[in-house]
């Protein structure tokens, strides 16, 4: 059974975007040699790659045209984007799944022997946290606070107990930290 992983870069303050859709110019204080590494080691390990359809729409954007072993990866790596609007999906190797992400992940895993990542998708994520489906948060703390932006973590009136699994300093500042949740969400409002 696969397990699923979010990753995320986010910054000081929560964000993993800047105020406008797609602000995300920060990703250059994090980007390096050694985050690159991870990226590429991260996608050669996973069966498939998660997506809502915001954050599905700007990387199916970005990634067809780009460039590098990462683009190569993102590109023939399985997808899979979860929308109840979107007419298809185009980019190579994308299925559209109009179903109930709290009821189609777990079919997604029970299927995979290899980790699937959700990328992005701050909206997704919210769906599967309270009811468990993540199995790791991974995310690479930037060193910047934006003052203003998209929440990674959006407000529940719940909490979910987290587990530090590792901490990875990188030469950029940023740090790569992996958690695995302890217990189902609980906790009040």
């Amino acid at each position: 059974m696969g397990r699923l992983i979010m990753w995320n870069l986010v910054t000081l303050d929560g964000f993993f975007e800047g105020p406008e859709k797609w602000s995300l110019d920060w990703h250059d204080i994090a980007w390096g040699d050694e985050l690159k590494e991870v990226s590429i080691a991260q996608l050669r390990s996973a069966a498939m790659l998660l997506f809502g359809r915001v954050t599905y729409q700007g990387m199916a954007n970005h990634w067809p045209t780009a460039k590098g072993e990462v683009a190569q990866l993102m590109n023939s790596i399985p997808k899979v984007v979860f929308s109840t609007t979107l007419d298809r999906a185009d980019w190579n190797n994308t299925r559209l799944v109009r179903g109930n992400p709290v009821e189609e992940v777990p079919k997604l895993k029970n299927d995979s022997s290899k980790d699937i990542f959700l990328f992005g998708s701050a909206t997704l994520a919210s769906s599967l946290t309270p009811v468990g489906l993540i199995d790791e948060y991974r995310l690479c703390q930037t060193p910047v606070v934006l003052g203003k932006g998209t929440p990674l973590f959006k407000p529940s009136g719940r909490w979910t107990r987290m587990r530090l699994l590792d901490a990875r300093p990188l030469k950029s500042g940023a740090i790569i930290l992996r958690y695995e949740p302890v217990q189902a969400s609980g906790g009040g409002a």
